[in-house]
């Protein structure tokens, strides 16, 4: 497998841009480049992905890859990720779940990104002190992949009754104002470990 050297990152929506344009340096060191693509939207996504691929194949160097996040919401992990390596497939890209020498690999925020978030809750603390300091303690948060009753709303909750965001969560602020407090290693979210570990292991 060649070195890589860049990495191309097509994503949902903005709050996951801008998480990323933190978080990435650090995963993938100062010697690799990035982009990032979002399409604003996980349904505008999955339309425009096929024609995106086909146009990715056709060129993509051998140093770069292409790693593709999206949010599970309520959809099925195993049928989520079947579609996304379905379409690589047919566009003509190697995926990582089926191939060694891989240029995709799909990665799924489960249910949400703001999972991610509560898997590390004290960078959440660094950036809103107010919030309380055990909730990664309390039973309903431990397990962050497995939240119920939509992870972005109960995380707006607990902002809100800290005093913040009134109006409604601002997602893409939230993310811009923990990220930079993240660290990657101490993350408890099973599916932020599996993204985690594709960029270190690069």
């Amino acid at each position: 497998m060649s070195l890589v050297e860049h990495v191309v990152f097509l994503l949902e929506e903005p709050s996951t841009e801008a998480a990323l344009n933190t978080l990435l340096p650090v995963l993938l060191g100062r010697t690799r480049t990035f982009e990032l693509h979002q399409f604003g939207g996980k349904q505008r996504m999955l339309n425009r992905l096929p024609s995106r691929l086909a146009g990715y194949a056709s060129w993509l160097p051998p140093t770069s890859r292409i790693v593709v996040v999206l949010d599970r919401d309520d959809d099925d992990c195993i049928e989520l990720k079947s579609t996304l390596n379905t379409l690589a497939s047919s566009a003509g890209l190697r995926v990582k779940t089926l191939n060694a020498n891989w240029q995709l690999a799909n990665r799924i925020a489960v249910e949400e990104l703001e999972a991610w978030f509560f898997g590390d809750w004290a960078a959440v603390r660094q950036a809103y002190p107010r919030v309380p300091p055990t909730i990664d303690k309390r039973a309903s948060f431990r397990q962050p992949d497995a939240i119920s009753g939509g992870t972005a709303e109960a995380l707006e909750r607990l902002l809100q009754e800290a005093g913040y965001f009134a109006g409604g969560l601002g997602k893409i602020e939230f993310a811009r104002a923990v990220t930079p407090h993240m660290v990657p290693s101490r993350n408890r979210s099973p599916s932020f470990a599996c993204f985690r570990d594709l960029l270190t292991a690069l």
